[in-house]
């Protein structure tokens, strides 16, 4: 075999070449089918090769693919910062447009710590977050990251950001249940506030729905009202990162909204471009830019391809999309026939542990015993396993932590394109089970 000079994601791996993708499916080049079951990695929100998409980024790259943001706006990238303030909630108007949600996150963290200074107030410089989270691999964003596993190698370089316990009702960390439980967990930020000064703290920072980190970690109710009132009452801003979540892949265009809680940023990211050009946003409360519009007027941050016009055509085409076919509105429900279909499988199957998430963000974590919720081993590798037994059959997955340390724990995450048909879902569950029943196999000749 020819030698690749691609860093992959294991050096040595030898991985599938695509060839095309059409709506829920990919195909490889020897014409194998896949089932996208994740969306990539959460992305894919209206799956493959959408003609009208295709359209928009052939009718941009015929008038110009690149300016710089300091030389020229756009009128594609103005359009999407137009329409992404009117189907955000509350006042969340001013658009700055990056290239990842690692990007959007780091921005969001700036604009919270310059907010406090054009206030005149220079000791706010911490951004708090919690334990099994996940906000991005730069360095800015993995000091906010609460996933023991991604910071163990540059933890001298890191920030000391994540704080409080995640809202993790499978492994409350105290040993109750929702409601009766008081939302100990969002409560231990006032202890973290008040240890730290809240002199010292910009803005704290949380993912509606725990990803990567949590594989589809879903709070009670009311959780996020506790975490507003904290913050509001200690003057400390809310970013919510909803890089995973935005744009429907909830049921709704931000995941916030089903908690009644509008954030003061949000990072965005993902969904936005759907895959189809890399593109994210943080996105600023008109509270958030008043002093800096009064102030210094610039907003210190941006790169290269900031507002590229080319990834804003895209982004606005992948919106409207949504909106005329009215995608969003069915998340809910299908959400709900998914979820209850793996709710089935968890009866025939010893090792799953948890079903969880919202809309069609849904995770499943493994376990080696279900009554004491007791991970398996870490050398198991149940995770991995998992992911490639289901891509042999045909399904592509997601992998994600588990686990109250970070570190011993095993999930999945399933998030089709948001497209999805209901006899698709059928499909869906049908190579789901129909890996598991490989892995139990697997379990037995282990024994």
């Amino acid at each position: 075999m020819e030698r690749s000079f691609l860093i992959k994601p294991l050096l040595d791996e030898t991985l599938p070449m695509i060839d095309h993708g059409k709506g829920i499916y990919l195909y490889d080049s020897e014409g194998k089918k896949y089932l996208d079951g994740s969306s990539g990695a959460v992305t894919a929100n209206i799956g493959h090769g959408v003609s009208e998409i295709i359209e928009a980024m052939e009718e941009q790259a015929k008038k110009v693919s690149f300016v710089y943001r300091s030389q020229f706006t756009s009128a594609s990238a103005e359009k999407l910062a137009k329409k992404i303030a009117e189907i955000t909630p509350g006042e969340l108007n001013w658009c700055f447009f990056v290239n990842s949600g690692s990007e959007a996150v780091e921005t969001a963290m700036k604009m919270a710590i310059q907010y406090w200074q054009e206030k005149g107030i220079q000791t706010k410089t911490k951004v708090l977050s919690r334990w099994v989270s996940y906000h991005g691999i730069t360095l800015g964003a993995l000091s906010l990251s609460g996933h023991t596993g991604r910071r163990a190698r540059f933890v001298p370089l890191l920030e000391d950001f994540p704080v409080i316990n995640p809202p993790y009702c499978y492994r409350c960390p105290y040993g109750l249940e929702s409601p009766s439980c008081g939302q100990l967990c969002a409560q231990e930020l006032e202890q973290a506030i008040k240890r730290i000064g809240a002199d010292h703290i910009a803005a704290f920072i949380a993912e509606p729905v725990i990803g990567a980190a949590g594989g589809a970690i879903a709070p009670p109710k009311d959780y996020f009202k506790v975490i507003k009132r904290i913050c509001d009452d200690h003057d400390i801003l809310f970013i919510a990162d909803e890089v995973m979540t935005g744009f429907g892949r909830t049921g709704s265009m931000l995941a916030m909204e089903q908690y009644d809680v509008i954030p003061d940023i949000v990072a965005l990211g993902k969904g936005m471009g759907a895959g189809y050009a890399p593109i994210a946003a943080a996105v600023a409360s008109e509270k958030v830019i008043e002093p800096i519009l009064a102030g210094t007027k610039v907003v210190m941050s941006g790169h290269t391809l900031s507002a590229n016009p080319q990834s804003c055509a895209v982004s606005l085409a992948v919106l409207e999309y949504l909106e005329k076919n009215k995608i969003v509105s069915h998340v809910d429900s299908k959400g709900e026939y998914l979820k209850n279909m793996l709710l089935q499988l968890k009866n025939q199957f010893s090792f799953i542990g948890d079903i969880r998430g919202k809309g069609l963000l849904l995770g499943i974590e493994f376990v080696e015993d279900t009554a004491t919720k007791t991970p398996f081993p870490r050398k198991a590798l149940v995770t991995q396993r998992m992911i490639a037994i289901a891509k042999e059959n045909g399904l592509l997955i997601y992998p994600a932590g588990a686990g109250l340390d970070g570190v011993n724990g095993d999930a999945i995450i399933i998030s089709p394109p948001l497209t999805i048909t209901k006899d698709e879902i059928k499909e869906l569950v049908s190579l789901l089970a129909k890996s598991f029943e490989v892995f139990s196999k697997q379990l037995k000749s282990d024994d």
